[in-house]
């Protein structure tokens, strides 16, 4: 029975809590469920939750603010559920980390689907080595400070990162000494809801690359691993 998903539906909607709870208990999931952040948060000191089905228009702490806390303390996948004129919330939802969207209303077998396809790429990632890194991590005389989201050389300059070189960067300090493939990195990146193509990755290791390497075109922290993917080379020391 453990092995079974254990699914957590956050909604201020009490009657779609319930039927979205019934409809995934039928199909065989754990469900538990939440009306908002507080009591989110409480069933996930108290359970190991596979994936948060998480909708976006609540009172309070809303969906985008508790995807971004979801995405700064877990790796847990999380899909939103947004109103069909929510594009920009959409948008900023996989900006953050969401790894999939479904507008309302929507028909629970798509929702099912997604769920089974979220699932299903979460546990092809390789896990950590350790929790989530946090604070001041260096590598390779680099420091990162996650706080501040900032990359210190070096010299002690202070090198500016896009959104998207800081995942790419975590994701391999995450990850260290562990050939990573492009869709592997998209994952844990983008979610496969931002429809980028598996390319892309090339384009920002090579970018990180020039911010990080001696020699970009001889790199010795980011290795290209040839018919694999990509490895951190670096050791990375972290609180």
């Amino acid at each position: 029975m453990e092995s079974t998903p254990h699914i957590l539906v956050v909604d201020d909607h009490r009657d779609i809590r319930e039927s979205l709870a019934a409809y995934l208990t039928k199909n065989e999931y754990r469900v538990s469920t939440a009306a908002g952040g507080a009591e989110m948060r409480k069933v996930l000191e108290a359970s190991a939750i596979d994936l948060v089905v998480l909708d976006i228009m609540m009172p309070g702490e809303d969906g985008l603010t508790l995807c971004r806390h979801l995405r700064e303390t877990t790796d847990i996948p999380v899909i939103m559920l947004t109103a069909v004129s929510e594009d920009t919330d959409r948008v900023i939802g996989l900006e953050m980390g969401a790894d999939d969207y479904l507008t309302k209303p929507f028909n629970p077998r798509e929702l099912l689907a997604r769920i089974k396809a979220v699932l299903r790429r979460a546990n092809s990632l390789p896990p950590s080595h350790k929790p989530k890194r946090q604070g001041q991590i260096t590598f390779a005389n680099w420091t990162v400070d996650t706080g501040q989201r900032e990359l210190v050389g070096p010299d002690g300059i202070s090198i500016p990162l896009s959104t998207s070189e800081y995942k790419l960067l975590m994701a391999f300090i995450d990850h260290p000494n562990m050939v990573l493939s492009r869709d592997q990195l998209l994952d844990l990146t983008s979610g496969r809801g931002a429809h980028v193509f598996d390319r892309s990755i090339d384009n920002q290791v090579s970018r990180l690359r020039k911010k990080l390497e001696t020699d970009p075109k001889n790199p010795t922290i980011i290795k290209t691993v040839w018919g694999g993917g990509y490895m951190f080379a670096a050791e990375v020391m972290a609180p």
